[in-house]
């Protein structure tokens, strides 16, 4: 693959907004970070102190009802951190130390486009180790009544194939397949929004969730037509959503998958369990570099080529 060096922030960058669940107020600061520390975020209080920290991978999630949460055995760190993840993901960030001052990561406009903003105006900068990336070498799957989920190998870096299916006439059933790199992630991807339905708002408020959705930052839909004054982004932009969440789950691998994701009808929770289901067969999965050459090199039958360049294995699975 392209840019086979690790990447971290050029400069220091901080976005503030609300909570889409919480509706409380908070401050990202992202900042750089150094090689293989990954990303990782930072609870700190008013006066800038660490309260808590968690790297950003599998381990470290405790819900998944609505928003992906990240947290320790003391409790959640910090809430939605989807958008955020898929941005850094999608645009090869990384090592970022993330310091946020409240419970939730601020949902912006329901999209990722002001995080992938915030990454451009800090600029990138190439470190000096290889980039590592988990490769998926046999196909695993998870099946939830009609939803399934499922990572199988992928000779072209990383692949997301979405489906949903709702009862409504404005959204029925979409689809949309793409190779993930940073030009398609910012054009196609980023900016698709979070979307509600109007008849779930009581039960979201009275259950906790949606205390600070607007119109603003959700895509409201009512029982014919969204409510939103502006209207849809892409005539598809539901499903776009839903990859942009997939990009954010799946970046808790904590390094870039080298693999293809197929979802039908999933959400926040399947892709957890399909990746935590990956992370426990240490048969279906290895860790690689993939030094930067001019062009494509087939490997010997049975492994997978990359890109621009030869999967070379660094280290085997993590068995714990």
């Amino acid at each position: 693959m392209k840019g086979a060096k690790q990447t971290t922030l050029r400069d220091q960058i901080a976005v503030s907004g609300i909570g889409v669940h919480s509706g409380l107020p908070a401050t990202l600061t992202l900042n750089p970070a150094g090689d293989d520390e990954g990303i990782v975020f930072r609870r700190v209080s008013a006066d800038g102190s660490i309260e808590r920290e968690v790297r950003a991978d599998v381990r470290s999630v405790t819900a998944t009802e609505f928003a992906t949460v990240l947290g320790d055995s003391k409790g959640p760190i910090c809430s939605t951190a989807e958008h955020l993840l898929a941005a850094m993901r999608g645009l090869h960030v990384d090592n970022v130390i993330v310091e946020i001052d409240g419970p939730e990561v601020p949902i912006m406009d329901g999209s990722a486009v002001a995080f992938v903003d915030a990454l451009d105006q800090a600029g990138l900068t190439t470190r000096a180790q290889p980039r590592r990336y988990i490769e998926v070498i046999k196909p695993v799957r998870v099946t939830k009544d009609k939803a399934f989920g499922e990572l199988r190998p992928y000779s072209h870096g990383f692949r997301v194939e979405a489906e949903i299916e709702f009862d409504h006439p404005l959204i029925g059933k979409q689809a949309l397949a793409l190779d993930i790199e940073p030009n398609t992630f910012r054009r196609e991807i980023a900016p698709a929004r979070t979307f509600g339905f109007m008849k779930d708002v009581a039960k979201l408020w009275s259950a906790g969730y949606a205390l600070g959705a607007n119109f603003a930052n959700t895509l409201v839909i009512s029982e014919d037509r969204v409510l939103n004054p502006e209207g849809l982004r892409f005539a598809d932009e539901f499903v776009r959503h839903k990859v942009l969440d997939a990009i954010g789950d799946l970046a808790l691998a904590g390094q870039p998958l080298l693999a293809a994701y197929r979802t039908v009808r999933g959400g926040h929770n399947l892709n957890h369990a399909v990746l935590s289901a990956l992370m426990a067969d240490t048969s279906a999965w290895r860790v690689v570099e993939a030094p930067s050459t001019a062009a494509p090199v087939r490997r010997a039958r049975g492994h997978a080529d990359i890109g621009a360049g030869l999967a070379v294995p660094a280290y085997a699975p993590d068995v714990s």
